[in-house]
């Protein structure tokens, strides 16, 4: 892993969750750590990892990824054996 998504990886899982993380950071480490992105209707985005599927809304007039987004990502990592 880069170390550019190994920070990106630090932010997600750092407390109290950040508001700040771009989501363009949030899409890299994902496909670095394997994970398949979908487009689909509107602003969402599919995330595929390890078979499971999670549906997030891709961040518009701000490129910062909201706390609760933030949050499933970090869930999405940890079911995955992904941490820092």
């Amino acid at each position: 892993m880069k170390a550019k998504h190994l920070k990106t990886l630090e932010a997600i899982y750092r407390h109290p969750v950040s508001g700040t993380i771009k989501w363009s950071a949030i899409e890299a480490l994902l496909v670095a750590v394997g994970a398949e992105i979908e487009e689909r209707s509107g602003s969402r985005v599919a995330v595929i990892l390890e078979g499971q599927v999670h549906v997030f809304h891709r961040p518009h007039a701000s490129p910062e990824t909201d706390k609760g987004a933030v949050r499933d990502v970090r869930d999405l990592l940890r079911e995955a054996g992904i941490e820092p």
